[in-house]
């Protein structure tokens, strides 16, 4: 009897601690969020589009405070430089200088190409949130491209404005790196898919620094983002994400 009630204890005792070590889907994307992204985020990165007859570079800046707050300067080709979007909360405005106009963004236009990429305007303003705007499901583990996974099912909420009818998500298990998204629409078919590569360790924080975008149905197409620089918690005031500032960014 002794016997039997020490095991009883020492399954309830590690097994329960074991237990509560487990995370939930939804904590797997807060730890992704907080890795890529910390408290603040300063980056230069050039996106590259390629298409089967001409490739195009964009020179990107592009400053983000948690989920609520974020600006994006164009830096070049010249003739799109000083062209800016800004995120305040859910709102979202284009400034262009080249016609001294600023536009106020839709959330009918956020599965729109940005700036004639396969990212969406969704995907580059962070208008949605994986982690408030959709439901999270933990789908086991997988391996991809060498690395032990944990997949995630991400279905939007009822009232929530999204593009996506579900998100299928790659995360390491080791260092929650998202190496691996798939973008679903309402009816179930794969428009895009995102692959994370050249992992690097960035102010103690491993993170891509190059992340493709392939259309499913669009051969020798696809969009890469490649980091030259990231900042992690730099500080940034909320006043700095102003519509007059993204005026004078250069």
């Amino acid at each position: 009897m002794t016997r039997r009630l020490i095991i009883t204890c020492c399954v309830l005792l590690f097994g329960g601690s074991l237990h509560a070590q487990e995370l939930t889907a939804k904590e797997i994307m807060e730890k992704v969020t907080s890795n890529k992204q910390g408290e603040t985020l300063y980056s230069e990165v050039t996106m590259t589009i390629v298409r089967p007859t001409w490739t195009r570079e964009v020179g990107i800046k592009n400053w983000t405070k948690g989920e609520k707050y974020s600006l994006i300067l164009i830096t070049s080709p010249a003739k799109d430089k000083g062209q800016a979007f800004l995120k305040r909360e859910k709102d979202l405005w284009n400034w262009m200088p080249s016609i001294d106009r600023m536009v106020k963004m839709s959330s009918s236009v956020m599965g729109q190409s940005w700036m004639g990429s396969d990212f969406t305007n969704d995907d580059m303003t962070k208008h949605s949130s994986k982690i408030e705007d959709y439901t999270h499901e933990l789908n086991g583990t997988e391996e991809v491209r060498g690395h032990e996974c944990y997949k995630l099912t991400l279905v939007p909420k009822e009232d929530a404005a999204v593009v996506w009818g579900k998100i299928v998500v790659w995360i390491t298990k080791k260092d929650f790196i998202e190496v691996k998204s798939e973008f679903y629409d309402e009816d179930g078919v794969l428009i895009n898919t995102y692959n994370g590569h050249d992992i690097k360790e960035i102010q103690g924080r491993k993170i891509p620094t190059r992340l493709e975008v392939i259309p499913a149905d669009k051969p020798n197409q696809k969009t890469v983002l490649t980091v030259h620089k990231n900042e992690f918690d730099k500080p940034m005031s909320d006043s700095f994400f102003s519509q007059q500032n993204m005026k004078k960014l250069r």
